[in-house]
């Protein structure tokens, strides 16, 4: 009997990774990202509230950036292997096993909390031990997507990740704050083990596929990584591109480490005030994500990328040059900048994985994860120290500025320009 399809057995629906797509597919993604987003609320809570406490403790601008390197270098270091991990065994497992030790990770520093034993030492373990399951939750569940979703949605469901985000930080610091100043530190993160709890559960209810690479078994882990840096490097204006990310990793990273200090030592503000530099910069997110999800970003996604970095720049350096009592323009600058800034992840994360192989895209997104999550601490350190001795203002000025000229010149490789004027590659 012939196996093709008949006008009475239509051919079935393919995913963007080319695999036959489920016909329930938007059930399993409301599954996974409606637990993903209870989970995403409650660590944006617990996380702010771990801010607040070194804001209100210190004061240092360099205590704050140790921290954040401490959430953010592990990520960097360990998610290539995590990307590894995900090309070689069930994807779906490794998103459970991540959100679950996080979850314990926060259950077991709540009670340690509620003891009276809090300390910079404790919160700084806490950050690095969740840090190290983010290494590996990320990269799975990037490379899970384009098998669960068709092409023509892939760029709204990368983009769906940051507009979770950005509504959770609309509120979530606020209620952060909180439960922090009313109930305590430790009801933070018992409320963040719940909301793990409940992003294993919609794990559990969904239904992933599992695609692995046969060669990636008997490889060294080396030659595994080189495979996944190669698999990337065939199309070469998308390593730049990832390298002009990058580079505005490093110059971006300060300035979600040191808004609260921008808030509390330049405008004179409280933790509702910070806040609600937080809350907007989530507002302006939530509409530039959604605004990017209605649209469909076009086709010339790297050329997005280069106006939200100057879109960016610009509006850091109008915060560096605002006096102490113009809070509310640095708000809503704050607001502007994060509609930029939802322009960049979406997209770039759509062009990898439109030029990579499905069973190499753990460690393509391994890489990419490690890219942007090394980029970041390097950036917070130097930003500390610098924002440490010029002042922070001045700091959001030549911050500023640096970004601007980044987003001039990165669209001008002509490999760049080729990924928004030539159809991508079949990635099977």
């Amino acid at each position: 009997m012939s196996d093709q399809p008949t006008p009475m057995q239509p051919s079935p629906r393919m995913s963007a990774a080319g695999l036959p797509l489920s016909r329930n597919w938007f059930a399993i993604i409301a599954f996974i990202w409606a637990g993903q987003a209870v989970s995403m609320v409650t660590s944006f809570a617990a996380g702010y509230a771990m801010v607040w406490y070194v804001t209100e403790s210190t004061g240092s601008a360099f205590v704050l950036a140790v921290m954040n390197i401490c959430a953010m270098l592990p990520v960097g270091l360990i998610a290539p292997f995590g990307g590894l991990v995900a090309d070689k065994h069930n994807r779906k497992l490794i998103m459970i096993v991540a959100d679950g030790v996080i979850g314990l990770i926060s259950l077991v520093a709540g009670f340690v909390i509620l003891a009276g034993d809090i300390s910079l030492a404790l919160l700084v373990a806490v950050c690095i031990a969740r840090a190290v399951a983010q290494a590996f939750h990320s990269p799975a569940m990037l490379a899970a997507m384009p098998m669960l979703v068709p092409d023509e949605h892939l760029l709204r469901i990368n983009t769906l990740d940051q507009l979770l985000a950005a509504v959770a930080s609309i509120g979530a610091p606020a209620f952060g704050i909180f439960l922090y100043t009313t109930l305590g530190f430790s009801s933070v993160l018992f409320l963040d083990f719940a909301g793990a709890a409940v992003a294993v559960l919609g794990l559990l209810l969904a239904k992933v596929p599992t695609v692995v690479d046969p060669a990636a078994a008997g490889q060294h882990v080396l030659a595994n990584l080189a495979e996944g840096w190669r698999a990337v490097s065939k199309t070469r204006g998308l390593v730049l591109l990832i390298g002009a990310v990058t580079l505005g990793m490093v110059i971006f990273g300060p300035l979600s480490a040191l808004c609260p200090l921008m808030t509390f030592a330049h405008f004179g503000g409280d933790g509702y005030a910070a806040s609600i530099g937080e809350a907007a910069f989530g507002v302006g997110m939530l509409a530039g994500s959604v605004a990017l999800i209605a649209w469909g970003g076009g086709k010339r996604l790297a050329g997005l990328i280069a106006v939200a970095a100057v879109i960016v720049g610009a509006c850091t350096m109008v915060c560096g040059l605002l006096p102490p009592d113009a809070f509310p323009v640095f708000v809503a600058m704050m607001g502007l900048m994060a509609v930029a800034c939802a322009w960049f992840n979406g997209p770039l994360m759509t062009l990898t994985q439109r030029h990579v192989p499905d069973d190499k895209m753990g460690r393509a997104m391994g890489l990419l994860t490690a890219a942007t999550g090394l980029a970041a601490p390097v950036g917070v350190a130097v930003g500390g120290v610098l924002a440490e001795q010029m002042g922070i203002a001045p700091f959001f000025l030549v911050d500023g500025v640096a970004c601007l000229l980044l987003g001039l010149v990165m669209y001008l490789p002509k490999s760049v320009r080729a990924l928004d004027c030539e159809p991508a590659p079949s990635a099977q």
